[in-house]
């Protein structure tokens, strides 16, 4: 006898699919969907950035009976209604492609750190990395400029429904590397390469780029553009409506997608939303977004420096206002201000690039991330980031921000999901194997957490918190030495000597881990009362663990976001006093 596997539930957004239970939810609401619209629905999404032909569709829905075509229309229409009108695709004369991504729901398997991801299949939606573009400019110092433009690129592509986009952290890490496009595109899972080169000399600036089909080693199409600077918005835009209708009519074989099809532009006008026209405020913003990639206290500053000019210029100019809230809240997190100053600058930033553009993505994570370390607005905060992947679904960073999110409110699975989907999106971004490294360790699957966490340091060993969470499963693991030597390694002082302390105490080594603590406390006391509390709880001292984490409640200290999740805290959870401090956070409502 053959049993039949149950079909799979599939998650795209807000949407959870039941084919079994023929149910579909909407913000785990059920939705009102009749038997003919939820049949092809599930026809559409097992199939998900395919073309579905009209005759498959037919015969699926309305199986042995003949029917006119407009009854599919309808059907089609219905559904659009509750999912948006560009989460179905027509390909007209021929069939329909559903656009939106769904995920088999459950806990993600995270990609194991060695693993080297497949190449594209050719049933996948279309794919592509933007590389850095070259600067041969003769001055070294617009190189800002370069990796500006490909950045810009790249977000306008990533928003384009249908079409998978690398993410920077990816793309950019193949930036000098001498490395052949069919490595890097495998690397990327990637079907498709964008690549070129810049020389600015003044005003004038010469760009050329390729679209490179990999698989057939050849060029889809290439452009050298000579151009003032001022018409530097005109060639982004003509570069991107070229990309999208090269790759809708080679690799989805779309022929409605001509060039200069009223489809195609009016999709890249939608997507560049946030832009400023104003040329030397985007050349500022292109300054200020090099800074802020590095990462550090000195080079954020920069970085607030270029988008404060860039704002003064154009008011209007949501995507730096937006770039302002990340810069100024971080400032605060890391204790580079004092928090409640970078927190007010960076509710104020992302609250003026909402006002000029309402659905911006980078806006609503923003502000998110104001209501999720700051306010301790947990339902703010989620209607934020679940706002922000509906506008921006293809976006990996914002995937593992909502992921940290939600794991912080106790939602496993769903976080989960997220860091599956932004690996999928990105398999070199090391924050999302940093997260994966997290959820797994929560999981007890120790081994694949570890896997994780060396691939994100393989990926950037100069990340704050790696090295420290890699400490934290070699002490899950009992192997308490190697423990010791990931602490060492830790580049963020604080987590440094927590790591070490926790290190030294499970060796038996009091001396060494009471050393630990007193520096901590002694150097990092003003900014670091969490991680001093998640110590004193692992020593036993619960007594002295609520009396910092109080001081960490008053200070409005950001590691307060996770203590739900915090396996250093777990030792206090039968203490009256931790269901006050959970209620007092806001997680008890």
């Amino acid at each position: 006898m053959t049993v039949t596997s149950p079909a799979p539930d599939y998650r795209f957004g807000r949407f959870l699919l039941q084919p079994a239970a023929q149910r579909l939810l909407v913000d785990d609401t059920a939705a009102t969907l009749g038997p003919r619209a939820f049949d092809l629905l599930v026809a559409l999404v097992e199939r998900a950035g395919q073309l579905v032909s009209k005759t498959e569709l037919l015969d699926r829905v309305w199986p042995g009976l003949v029917v006119e075509e407009n009854n599919l229309q309808v059907q089609v229409s219905a559904l659009r209604k509750i999912l948006g009108p560009d989460a179905i695709a027509t390909i007209p004369g021929r069939g329909y492609r559903f656009t939106l991504r769904p995920e088999p729901a459950g806990l993600p398997q995270p990609t194991p750190a060695a693993a080297t991801p497949p190449g594209p299949s050719a049933t996948e939606a279309p794919s592509i990395a933007v590389l850095p573009f070259v600067n041969i400019s003769d001055d070294a110092a617009n190189e800002y400029f370069a990796d500006g433009l490909s950045e810009e690129l790249l977000n306008v592509l990533s928003k384009i429904r249908g079409l998978r986009v690398a993410s920077r952290t990816s793309a950019f890490s193949f930036k000098g590397v001498p490395v052949d496009i069919p490595t890097v595109a495998r690397k990327l899972n990637v079907a498709t390469i964008l690549e070129g080169s810049v020389r600015k000399a003044g005003s004038r600036v010469r760009i050329t780029a390729q679209l490179v089909h990999v698989a057939t080693d050849s060029h889809l199409w290439s452009q050298t553009y000579d151009r003032e600077l001022e018409d530097i918005f005109a060639v982004q835009d003509d570069i991107a409506h070229a990309v999208v209708t090269e790759m809708r009519g080679a690799l989805m074989h779309e022929g409605s997608a001509l060039p200069g099809s009223a489809q195609v532009t009016a999709e890249v006008q939608s997507a560049v939303k946030g832009r400023s026209r104003n040329t030397e405020a985007y050349r500022l913003h292109l300054q200020g977004t090099y800074f802020m990639n590095r990462y550090n206290a000195e080079d954020m500053a920069t970085a607030i420096g270029y988008f404060r000019r860039a704002v003064d210029l154009d008011p209007e100019y949501a995507s730096a206002w937006a770039s302002l809230s990340y810069c100024y809240l971080n400032q605060g997190a890391d204790g580079w201000v004092p928090f409640a100053e970078g927190a007010e600058r960076a509710r104020d930033a992302a609250r003026r690039a909402l006002t000029v553009e309402p659905e911006l993505a980078a806006g609503h994570w923003a502000l998110g991330n104001v209501h999720m370390y700051f306010d301790w607005d947990w339902k703010a905060a989620e209607s934020c980031m679940r706002h922000a992947l509906r506008l921006a679904p293809e976006d990996s960073l914002l995937a593992v921000r909502a992921a940290t999110l939600l794991l912080n409110l106790g939602q496993i699975e769903e976080a989960g999901a997220l860091a599956r989907r932004a690996l999928a999106l990105d398999p070199l971004n090391a924050a999302a194997h940093h997260i994966s490294c997290w959820l797994l360790s929560i999981a007890g699957r120790l081994d694949e957490a570890e896997s994780a966490g060396r691939k994100a340091l393989e990926l950037g060993s100069d990340r704050a918190k790696v090295h420290f969470r890699l400490c934290d499963v070699h002490l899950l693991q009992g192997r308490a030495n190697d423990a010791l030597q990931a602490a060492e390694r830790e580049v963020e002082a604080p987590f440094r000597l927590l790591g070490i302390a926790l290190a030294e105490l499970a060796l038996g080594h009091a001396a060494e881990s009471d050393a630990a603590l007193g520096e901590l406390v002694r150097e990092h006391g003003a900014a670091a009362a969490y991680q001093i509390a998640g110590l004193l709880a692992m020593r036993g001292d619960a007594e002295g663990a609520f009396q910092w984490l109080e001081r960490a409640y008053r200070q409005r200290d950001a590691g307060l976001a996770s203590m739900q999740v915090d396996r250093l805290l777990r030792g206090l959870h039968d203490d009256p006093r931790w269901p006050r401090l959970l209620e007092k956070m806001g997680f008890a409502k």
